[in-house]
């Protein structure tokens, strides 16, 4: 679970709905000061929502980029139903981006983090030529989650079948609480209580059984970049390396990271991601260049 410095938007950042034809969803957006280099549309992970961005929003409006953090169907703001998982089905959710991107005018990048990295390859492989200008996987995988995450997720929506929201998130608790230097939780709870639990269960399945979609994405001639911790439990560094070179994308590794870099070192990993959007775009139709990797260190 990402936990973000805050959930109060700083200043010069707007919660708002961004209304699209497939309905109202809840948005963090910071815009720069002049006319913006492009947009940016960035989403959250499992149990996650728009704050797990938080603390990149204002760096990346500052180099230029108008950057719009999402809360999904059925994440923390954004409405859903709590006992129905259709709604929640992978291609319905990559609808629901390609609706966003639409909404939000001209030509997005698109970032997920984590889950939200599976929907936006699914909305990638869904869109029409030229929908995004650049595709970012964030701590997300070639397919289904290791195996020891597995387990855990399977735990969680088995729970979630039988216990109310408040008893499950007693039981997260217990299981592994959360560090005295995290986020009051309090604000995590309000959160969790928010979200459905029938988009839980759902996308929690997702993570179970996604299969390897690297070859078709790597058919996409857009430009592709792999950025993680150096330490990841839920897809293993190795198979993100692997998956960069399949994918022939810029890698990042930011250093002191693990698998929510946006929250664990923000500073560096806005930086990789700016750095990378501020590259020449490729030509429509070509094929990427062969990946290029960097490793961002700590700042002491």
């Amino acid at each position: 679970m990402s936990r973000p410095p805050t959930f109060t938007p700083p200043p010069g950042v707007d919660a708002r709905p961004l209304k699209t034809v497939r309905g109202d969803f809840a948005t963090l957006d910071a815009r720069p000061a002049g006319e913006a280099k492009g947009t940016v549309l960035l989403l959250p992970g499992f149990t996650g929502s728009k704050e797990d961005f938080i603390a990149l929003l204002r760096p990346i409006a500052d180099a230029g980029y108008r950057a719009v953090s999402v809360d999904g169907r059925g994440q923390y703001e954004t409405s859903g139903p709590a006992d129905d998982e259709s709604p929640y089905e992978q291609g319905e959710l990559a609808q629901d981006v390609l609706a966003q991107a639409d909404a939000l005018g001209g030509t997005p990048h698109l970032l997920g983090h984590s889950l939200g990295g599976l929907i936006a390859r699914a909305a990638t492989l869904r869109a029409p030529a030229d929908t995004f200008a650049s595709l970012t996987l964030m701590a997300s995988g070639p397919a289904r989650i290791a195996p020891s995450q597995q387990a855990r997720a399977k735990m969680l929506t088995d729970a979630l079948g039988v216990l109310s929201m408040a008893e499950a998130w007693a039981a997260i608790q217990a299981m592994d609480p959360p560090e005295e230097a995290d986020l009051d939780g309090a604000a995590l709870r309000d959160r969790w209580l928010r979200h459905s639990p029938a988009q839980l269960i759902a996308t929690g399945k997702q993570l179970c059984v996604e299969p390897d979609r690297v070859t078709e994405l790597a058919a996409v001639p857009l430009r592709k970049h792999v950025i993680s911790g150096e330490r990841d439990d839920t897809w293993p560094i190795p198979w993100l390396d692997d998956m960069a070179a399949r994918l022939r994308a810029h890698r990042t590794v930011i250093t002191g990271a693990e698998h929510s870099p946006n929250t664990d070192r923000p500073t560096e990993t806005a930086a990789a991601l700016i750095t990378f959007w501020n590259q020449n775009p490729i030509n429509p139709g070509s094929t990427p260049s062969a990946p290029s990797t960097e490793s961002t260190p700590t700042t002491p």
